[in-house]
């Protein structure tokens, strides 16, 4: 069964909920006069991981952004 707490309890802890739900997953149910309002559960939607530091074997060596000086040609 998911935690319960009173709307006007809830607004004024509403960071920390936040924080606690995120980290344990928790539903909490929010309620007015004792009747269920509203539910705040963790996002379901996945969190793609970042590109960066996926290959620590690849090394950037100088300016990735700087203009190149050699010419080069398109192969067709």
């Amino acid at each position: 069964m998911a935690a319960s707490i009173n709307a006007s309890q809830f607004k004024a802890r509403c960071l920390g909920l936040l924080d606690q739900v995120a980290a344990t997953g928790e539903v909490l149910v929010i309620t007015k006069n004792g009747r269920p309002v509203a539910e705040l559960h963790p996002c379901a939607a996945p969190r793609r991981p970042s590109p960066f530091g996926l290959h620590p074997e690849v090394a950037i060596d100088g300016d990735v952004l700087a203009p190149i000086d050699v010419a080069w040609t398109v192969l067709a």
